[in-house]
């Protein structure tokens, strides 16, 4: 058996360049949540554990050139508790607050819940909505990435070796603005979205839809950015029938699979009905309807 090597750095150069020195398999430590349980059941076997809840940029929630820097180790509930960052972006809380329990919340973070890269990820498809965009740190430097690019497949991230996650920047919002997740599950609490679906729009001064962004997770083998269910809702005033062809979009867009929790067609069906309703959540919202 191989010894287990654990390190805290101070600064996300530090950890990128442990991670790209690492002879044998390595993995980050932010919360913990997935992490730990999966090297309990013997699923990950890290030679190395960098730990990154000792750097303050990937703990650290504040507001930057009118939009938000989310660190990604902030945990679920710093991001829920902060009334600021909420009344922003309530639909990334919709998402981050149906990760596990309060207890989880409590650790779990939103590059974990990233990385881990399970299509069935909560708050992934509402920041994908938000159109956030990943600071990326490795051995060649830092890029700004796409939320909807790091994930790959299931368990697979686009991050080379030695890459990791620094933090999140969701942009400024405009006036008459909002957005919403939803997630089907079986039970209320504390499952797995057999379907969720984020959406985030804008409006102008007369109610017309000049701009959305539209997500959903658990139908494909990661999570999509749908750019024309967002059309479908573009220079109307997301009306029914603007409602209706999201939903279609949003329908044909899924590419889910069959298993014990859902039917490919079931979950077909359940990705359009889902979006109008976010859609609707989001709507009510963009014009101060809580």
């Amino acid at each position: 058996m191989s010894e287990l090597r654990y390190e805290t750095p101070a600064t996300v150069e530090a950890a990128a360049a442990l991670l790209a020195s690492a002879a044998g398999p390595a993995r980050v430590l932010a919360g913990g949540t997935d992490m730990l349980v999966q090297m309990r059941s013997g699923r990950v076997k890290p030679e190395l554990l960098v730990d990154v809840k000792h750097i303050s940029e990937m703990t650290s929630l504040k507001q930057e050139n009118g939009g938000w820097r989310v660190g990604a180790a902030v945990n679920c509930m710093a991001l829920v508790e902060n009334k600021e960052f909420a009344a922003t972006w309530p639909g990334v809380i919709d998402g981050a607050n149906l990760v596990g329990s309060v207890q989880v919340r409590g650790r779990a973070t939103l590059g974990g819940n990233l990385c881990n890269a399970s299509p069935a990820a909560d708050s992934v498809p509402a920041m994908i909505a938000a159109g956030a965009v990943a600071s990326v740190v490795g051995p060649n430097g830092r890029r700004e990435v796409p939320v909807e690019q790091i994930n790959v497949g299931p368990g697979k991230t686009s991050l080379a070796k030695g890459e990791l996650v620094a933090s999140f920047f969701l942009p400024s919002r405009p006036a008459h603005s909002g957005d919403a997740y939803l997630r089907f599950t079986p039970r209320s609490e504390m499952d797995i979205a057999v379907v969720g679906a984020g959406v985030n729009l804008t409006l102008d001064a007369q109610g017309v839809c000049t701009a959305a962004r539209i997500s959903l997770g658990a139908v494909a083998a990661q999570a999509l950015f749908l750019p024309e269910a967002g059309k479908a809702l573009v220079g109307t005033k997301v009306d029914e029938a603007a409602l209706d062809a999201l939903a279609a979009s949003a329908s044909a867009a899924a590419n889910p699979i069959d298993d014990k929790r859902g039917t490919k067609a079931f979950r077909i069906k359940v990705a359009g009905v889902l979006a109008k309703r976010a859609a609707i959540a989001a709507l009510a919202r963009a014009k101060g309807i809580n």
